[in-house]
């Protein structure tokens, strides 16, 4: 875990907004000497780390724990915790590549996904970022969950081109286990599990327009595009991640 995070429902939150995260990871892009990481924390994120304590690990391993998600926010108003801008993936995504890319150029993976999204995301990254070279792109097998066979592979396939950045679009809880089960064998400096990124920027789903963002209400039109995938974030993990709120507020506890 890096500096400025707070602590809040037993997570180290990243407190700042997305300017700084950009300009920390843009450093350390620059000058790491090892990988580094970052997640994204939502409600439905935090409930399923509550039942799964592999993805709960790779969460509290996070480099950068960032608050993907309105109700995070709205936790740390409640709770006093002082995490003050909400923090998308969408937001270091393209805050970082427009960083490097005005720097004058980096090295750049995907992997996730399929390999017709992969081909869309990397013909419009090059379109975008002309400074930006893509390395590479790997989508792994569909399973719920990998072999060490499959790590392996993922790893020799993206060391093999040492990318200076790995942005990792499965979905969670699979991508971020995923990054901290490789992490000690990539030699990246940076990685991201960003999920739904990779479609947004693939255009495979249309991201809610900026008035629903500042809204609060991004998920009002994912949750419309794909019902059969969100249903059980909205009625599901939201109340439970609301009444964890509701317990800590009561109890007086912040971290």
């Amino acid at each position: 875990m890096t500096t400025d995070c707070n602590f809040m429902l037993g997570f180290g939150i990243f407190a700042g907004d997305s300017r700084l995260c950009v300009a920390r990871i843009a450093q350390w892009v620059s000058s790491g000497d090892r990988p580094r990481w970052l997640a994204c924390l939502n409600p439905h994120s935090y409930v399923e780390a509550l039942r799964r304590p592999d993805f709960a690990r790779a969460l509290e391993a996070a480099d950068w724990l960032v608050p993907d998600g309105t109700g995070v926010t709205l936790a740390s108003r409640i709770l006093g915790a002082g995490i003050r801008a909400r923090v998308t993936g969408s937001d270091v995504f393209t805050g970082l590549s427009r960083h490097l890319d005005e720097r004058g150029g980096a090295r750049v993976f995907f992997l996730g996904s399929t390999p017709e999204t992969l081909a869309a995301i990397q013909a419009r990254y090059e379109r975008d970022y002309p400074n930006l070279r893509v390395v590479g792109t790997y989508a792994p097998p569909f399973r719920t969950e990998f072999s060490e066979a499959d790590y392996d592979a993922m790893a020799a396939t993206i060391n093999a081109v040492r990318p200076d950045v790995l942005w990792v679009g499965m979905g969670a809880p699979k991508q971020e286990i995923s990054i901290h089960h490789l992490r000690d064998r990539l030699d990246v400096h940076f990685a991201a599990a960003i999920g739904a990124v990779f479609d947004f920027y693939a255009g495979r789903v249309n991201r809610a327009s900026p008035l629903f963002r500042r809204l609060g209400l991004e998920w009002l039109p994912r949750l419309l595009q794909e019902p059969r995938r969100l249903w059980r974030r909205m009625f599901v993990s939201a109340p439970v991640f609301l009444w964890h709120v509701a317990r800590a507020w009561v109890g007086g506890a912040r971290g």
